[in-house]
């Protein structure tokens, strides 16, 4: 029985699209949201740049670049692990790819557009559940029917990949269950994977028969590294996570004890006036009652015009 190792793997992903060019130009015109007449009919690999990368996930991401008949530079991704700033770095890397191909004295209009499709193994826009293809282009804002080329990014989110609740060209279906279904666990191929010819050359090239001692040591390592860079992402999110809480409570608990100081010194001033105003009320009153007595009137009289007891007049 043939055993297979997952095409979204550095080794597998490179083998297959980055070492066939048939592979990769059905893969691009598979993928990219091209118009009648713009397919790549073929490609010339360009070296792989490495960019700085964060630490926690320099070993994530394996990339495919190639440019076509028109000049057009494309820019090829499989992203293991998402963080918040990858769109940030997928934006820099194909602007980056747009400048350099012009030196400083040739003219713009020799410039040509750079698409950037991102595989990315895990969902990052968790609001949109059943869209897994994004694509983002300058438009303008009020007319979307004009557009500035240039810059084309492209991301698809693995996971929420379904073809049987979805209608999509069928040769990008074919390959989205190409990375999909395939993997270590696989033990049989879907008819319809294997009956096209560029879907099923690729199934060959992944088989673990056609690596070698060396290779196969290699890609469980892969894997032990995306496990090692998800662990550390994910402790430092934690930590983030739990920082944030601890300030936000400290700051809670601060800003609590200030409006409560400020609610208490309120309530202190208005009992104090309160119980001021009672006690200048009772003096006042005695006051009262002591001239009505010096003046001979009757004690109930002045009970009723004081509001003191007869036996409190009769003490002052």
């Amino acid at each position: 029985m043939d055993r297979y190792l997952d095409p979204k793997a550095d080794l597998t992903f490179k083998k297959v699209f980055g070492e066939h060019p048939d592979l990769l130009i059905s893969f691009l015109n598979a993928m990219l949201p091209l118009e009648e007449g713009e397919s790549v009919v073929e490609v010339e690999y360009l070296p792989t740049e490495l960019v700085p990368e964060n630490p926690l996930k320099k070993n994530s991401i394996v990339d495919v670049r190639c440019k076509d008949q028109n000049g057009r530079h494309f820019i090829v991704e499989m992203q293991m692990i998402w963080t918040d700033e990858f769109k940030q770095r997928v934006l820099f890397n194909a602007s980056k790819a747009y400048v350099k191909q012009l030196d400083s004295s040739e003219n713009y209009k020799l410039l040509q557009p750079v698409y950037s499709i991102n595989l990315v193994n895990e969902i990052f826009e968790a609001t949109m559940p059943h869209t897994f293809y994004h694509h983002y282009k300058l438009v303008h804002s009020e007319s979307s029917d004009k557009v500035i080329d240039g810059l084309q990014l492209i991301f698809i989110e693995l996971p929420k990949f379904f073809p049987k609740t979805i209608s999509e060209k069928k040769m990008r279906v074919l390959w989205l269950r190409f990375l999909t279904e395939i993997d270590e666990k696989t033990r049989r191929v879907s008819p319809e994977l294997t009956e096209d010819q560029h879907i099923s050359k690729a199934l060959t090239l992944v088989k673990e028969s056609a690596f070698d001692d060396a290779q196969l040591l290699g890609y469980e390592k892969f894997w032990d590294v995306v496990r090692t860079e998800r662990t550390l992402i994910e402790a430092a999110e934690l930590k983030g996570l739990k920082q944030g809480m601890e300030k936000g409570m400290e700051k809670g608990m601060e800003q609590g004890m200030k409006q409560g100081m400020k609610q208490g010194m309120k309530q202190g001033m208005e009992q104090g006036l309160a119980e001021g105003r009672a006690e200048g009320r009772a003096e006042a009153n005695v006051d009262t009652a002591r001239n009505l007595k010096s003046l001979g009137v009757a004690v109930e009289t002045i009970s009723q015009a004081t509001g003191l007891s007869v036996g409190e007049i009769n003490k002052l």
